[in-house]
C-alpha cells in the first residue's frame, strides 16, 4: 500500500457511519436496504458511504439475483500500520535532498579550507562535523592514541575534546590505547 493509498484509507475510515457499515459487513455480506435498516440511515447515505469505502478498496460488490451485495475486503484491512510506515515515502528523495543540503550548509559554516573553525554547540551539527572527521580514519585499522590525535589535530587544535566526542557518538571505539573506526555507522 502506497503512502497516498494509506492516507485515503485513513481519511475514509475516519467516519463513524463507515466504521458501523464495516462492522456490519464483517458479520455478513449485505445489500444497501438491509444496511440502511440496521444502521438507521437512509439508503442514499448508505450508498454514499459504500461508494467511498469501495473507492479505497475496503468494500467490494457483486450481483446476486436482484440485489447488489457488498462484502468486506479483509486483505486491505489486515495490512499492518507498521508495514505502511515502513514503505518508502514518495517524498523520500526530497527529504534526502533536504538532509544533504542541511549537511552541506553545516560543513560550509564550520569548515574553512579543511580546518574546523569551532565545535558546534548543537548536538546534531556536531555529529555532522564528527562524521566528516571520522572519514579520515580507515576501517579495520588500529590507531594509537598519538595517531588519532595527529589526525584530529589536522582538523582542529582541541583534539582531546573531538576524540572524546567521537567515542561518545560511537564513531570511534577504543580499548586501552588502541582506537578504531566503528563500522556500524557506514561512514
Amino acid at each position: 500500500m502506497t503512502e497516498n493509498e494509506a492516507i485515503k484509507l485513513f481519511k475514509c475510515l475516519s467516519d463513524k457511519s463507515r466504521i458501523h457499515i464495516l462492522k456490519s459487513l464483517v458479520m455478513e455480506d449485505m445489500y444497501v436496504e438491509r444496511l440502511s435498516e440496521r444502521l438507521a440511515l437512509s439508503p442514499s447515505t448508505v450508498s454514499f458511504h459504500l461508494k467511498k469505502l469501495t473507492e479505497v478498496g475496503v468494500v467490494t460488490s457483486y450481483k446476486t439475483q436482484y440485489y447488489t451485495m457488498y462484502s468486506i475486503c479483509t486483505d486491505v484491512l489486515e495490512t499492518r500500520i507498521l508495514d505502511i510506515m515502513k514503505e518508502k515515502s514518495e517524498d523520500a528523495t526530497l527529504q534526502e535532498e533536504r538532509e544533504e543540503q542541511y549537511r552541506k550548509r553545516v560543513k560550509d559554516a564550520f569548515f574553512e579550507y579543511g580546518k574546523l573553525k569551532s565545535i558546534p554547540t548543537q548536538r546534531k551539527k556536531e555529529r555532522i562535523i564528527l562524521e566528516v572527521i571520522a572519514q579520515a580514519f580507515e576501517f579495520d585499522k588500529k590507531y594509537t592514541e598519538r595517531e588519532v590525535n595527529i589526525i584530529i589535530a589536522d582538523f582542529y587544535d582541541d583534539f582531546c575534546t573531538l576524540r572524546r566526542d567521537m567515542i561518545a557518538e560511537n564513531l570511534l571505539d577504543r580499548d586501552g590505547n588502541e582506537y578504531w573506526r566503528v563500522k556500524k555507522n557506514n561512514l
